[in-house]
C-alpha cells in the first residue's frame, strides 16, 4: 500500500511540474493568456499561434549578419520577458525567435517568461522571475555572459535584432531603448531617496536630454508602484513632473501613488493640477470626489 501511495505521489509531482511550463489562463473577459515560464511550443498553440506564426514567417532574417554574430552569440545566455496580451510582444518575439534559430542558438541557453497585466500583478510572473530585473517594458531581452548581464533590448530593437545583437555581442557598444529608466533603476539600487532628492537639480537636466517622453519614467514608476516599492515610485513620479510640468498624465500618476499611500492631501494637490491642465478630465474629477468622500 505504501509503495502505491508513493507511486501516485510521484506521478502527481511530475504532473504538477509539467503544468508549470506554458501555463494557460483564461481571463474574466475570456481571453487566453500564458503565465510563467514558457517556450516556443506554448507560443505556437491555441490562439497565440495565429500571431506568432504569421510574424515569424513574415520576418526575413539577415543571414549574412547572423553568420557574423553566430559564434559570439552562442556564448551568451538570454532571458526574455513578454506579455501574450502585449502588441509589441506579439510582433517582436516571433522575429527574435527566427533570428535565434537562424543562428542555431542553444535552446538550453534561452529562458522565456510570460508576465501578467492585472493591477495586482503588473508585469509580474507567478514565480516572480522578473523580480530585481527592472522589467518595466515588454518584451525585454536580457543578454548574460558568465552569469552577469551584458546588455538588453527593451520593447523593440534600436535598429534590427540582427544589428542590435551584433552590437551587443561583438562590439558591446549599445544603448537600449528607455535608457533613462534603466539608468534610474541602477541609481535607486545604490543611493538613498534622500540623497537623490538633494541631487535632483543636477539630475533632472541630465536625464531630460535622453528621456523618451513622459511615458518612459511613468511606466517605470508604475512597475515600482505595483511591486509595492512606493517610496521609489513616488520619487520617480515626482521627478517626471519636474521634467514634464506641462503633461497632465504625470500629475495623474503622482496623484494615484499618493492615493495608494493614503496621503490624500498630496493626492488632491496633484489631481487639481491635472484639472488645471485638462479642466474636464474625468479620472481627476472622479478621484477628487472619491478622496473627499473618504475625508468626510
Amino acid at each position: 500500500m505504501k509503495r502505491t501511495v508513493t507511486f501516485i505521489f510521484l506521478i502527481c509531482l511530475q504532473l504538477n511540474f509539467s503544468q508549470d511550463l506554458n501555463q494557460l489562463i483564461i481571463t474574466e473577459k475570456g481571453k487566453e493568456v500564458l503565465l510563467g515560464e514558457i517556450n516556443k511550443t506554448g507560443l505556437t498553440q491555441n490562439s497565440f499561434g495565429t500571431w506568432f506564426n504569421k510574424n515569424y514567417n513574415d520576418y526575413v532574417a539577415n543571414k549574412s549578419l547572423i553568420k557574423k554574430l553566430k559564434d559570439s552569440l552562442n556564448t551568451y545566455q538570454i532571458k526574455v520577458f513578454l506579455g501574450t496580451w502585449c502588441g509589441d510582444s506579439k510582433r517582436e518575439v516571433p522575429r527574435f525567435y527566427k533570428v535565434l534559430e537562424a543562428a542555431k542558438f542553444p535552446e538550453n541557453n534561452l529562458q522565456v517568461f510570460a508576465l501578467n497585466n492585472t493591477e495586482d500583478a503588473y508585469k509580474q510572473s507567478p514565480n516572480h522571475e522578473e523580480k530585481g530585473l527592472n522589467i518595466h517594458r515588454v518584451p525585454t531581452f536580457i543578454f548574460y555572459k558568465n552569469g552577469k548581464e551584458v546588455n538588453r533590448i527593451v520593447e523593440l530593437p534600436v535598429e534590427t535584432f540582427e544589428r542590435d545583437i551584433y552590437n551587443i555581442t561583438l562590439e558591446n557598444k549599445y544603448r537600449s531603448n528607455y535608457f533613462v529608466a534603466n539608468f534610474m533603476d541602477q541609481i535607486l539600487q545604490t543611493k538613498s531617496i534622500d540623497s537623490l532628492k538633494l541631487e535632483a537639480p543636477v539630475l533632472i537636466p541630465r536625464i531630460a536630454e535622453f528621456v523618451k517622453g513622459s511615458r518612459e519614467l511613468n511606466t517605470y514608476g508604475y512597475s515600482l508602484l505595483r511591486s509595492n516599492q512606493t517610496e521609489k515610485a513616488l520619487f520617480i513620479f515626482e521627478l517626471n513632473t519636474k521634467i514634464f510640468p506641462y503633461k497632465y498624465n504625470v500629475f495623474d500618476s503622482l496623484g494615484e501613488a499618493y492615493f495608494k499611500t493614503e496621503n490624500y492631501t498630496e493626492a488632491l494637490k496633484n489631481y487639481y493640477k491635472v484639472l488645471s491642465l485638462v479642466p474636464d478630465d474625468e479620472n481627476a474629477l472622479k478621484m477628487i470626489n472619491k478622496i473627499n468622500l473618504k475625508q468626510n
